[in-house]
């Protein structure tokens, strides 16, 4: 600050030393006594000097209230009013003005958004009807086709969920409503979506309904817990996928677990990180990366933890802690 306080003041301060030199020069060619020409310097500099504390002083008060004002989203020109001089009645005119365009430009753009959320919203629920009438239709039919089809439109359903949780994730509107909810229901609302799954891998499922309710997001949990058991059946073949809950560490924690390929080390602290697929979704090439960050996403706005736990060849665990004030006993 100083240092800017001394750029700022050069001109100034080199006019102050060409004139007390000038008058030094002056007093010298008129031959005075050297009292007479010692004393009035001696008072010019402590004036001097006092000058320049006090308006070092105030640039510094004016420089950190500036700082401080930095800070602040908008709404802000108020606190200009100290502020006196041509300049700082200029720079306020510059900063209404662009503070003016900002709010423009950020009305616009949520404009656009709700636009855009309504238009998918729309968009969600109107593919859902043909979505529902042709499950409808194969449900009539037992066939190795039919059995695939149903499996392919089930992916296509969560799909559609995903580009909806996309775009409400971090909409002002987003519609959390907590409450008690049983935890066997969401997940077993979860495990009714993926059954064609588990029937056409032969997978076995190893599940015992816990009597244990949580206060939380039926609908939000309800897409984490089928995406990341979506995520459990891709990568598994053979074997099973076990799902349990247990208290540990003053929390409940929900476990899905497989027997599938698992996660190699170096992925796994990035499988939650947006668009990161790792080996397995290059491998599989159809991955896009999305669904277990905004598994992670949602998880950080219900209050939640979701973390995992993996050994290539040796299947994978994820894990959604509960805080303890969040779960219940039934």
């Amino acid at each position: 600050m100083i240092k800017n306080y001394i750029k700022n003041r050069i001109l100034t301060a080199m006019l102050l030393v060409g004139l007390f030199l000038f008058q030094l020069v002056c007093f010298a060619l008129y031959g005075l006594p050297a009292e007479a020409v010692l004393y009035p310097s001696f008072l010019y500099l402590i004036i001097l000097v006092i000058v320049t504390i006090v308006d070092f002083a105030k640039y510094r008060r004016k420089m950190l209230h500036l700082e401080q004002l930095m800070t602040l989203p908008e709404g802000f020109l108020k606190e200009l009013e100290d502020y006196n001089g041509v300049l700082d009645e200029a720079y306020k005119r510059i900063i209404e003005a662009l503070e003016k365009e900002t709010r423009t430009i950020a009305a616009k753009a949520d404009g656009n958004y709700s636009e855009m959320v309504d238009y998918y919203t729309l968009w969600v629920h109107q593919i859902k009807t043909p979505i529902a009438s042709m499950k409808l239709t194969l449900q009539n039919e037992d066939s190795a086709t039919a059995r695939k089809l149903s499996k392919d439109l089930t992916e296509i359903e969560q799909y559609v969920e995903m580009v909806l949780c996309y775009l409400r994730l971090d909409s002002d509107s987003t519609d959390y409503v907590f409450k008690e909810y049983l935890l066997d229901d969401v997940v077993n609302g979860a495990l009714r979506k993926q059954a064609t799954q588990f029937i056409g891998k032969g997978l076995s499922l190893q599940y015992e309904p816990p009597e244990i309710s949580v206060l939380t997001d039926d609908k939000w949990l309800s897409f984490v817990v089928e995406q990341v058991l979506s995520n459990a059946l891709k990568y598994t073949n053979t074997g099973y996928v076990k799902i349990f809950v247990e208290e540990r560490e003053q929390l409940l924690t929900l476990t899905i677990e497989d027997s599938g390929i698992g996660i190699a080390p170096e992925d796994v602290p990035r499988i939650f990180d947006r668009g990161y697929t790792g080996f397995n979704g290059r491998s599989d090439k159809k991955a896009s990366g999305l669904g277990l960050y905004l598994c992670r996403r949602i998880c950080d706005n219900l209050g939640l933890k979701l973390w995992a736990e993996s050994e290539v060849g040796k299947g994978t665990k994820v894990h959604i802690d509960f805080p303890m004030e969040k779960r219940i006993h039934e």
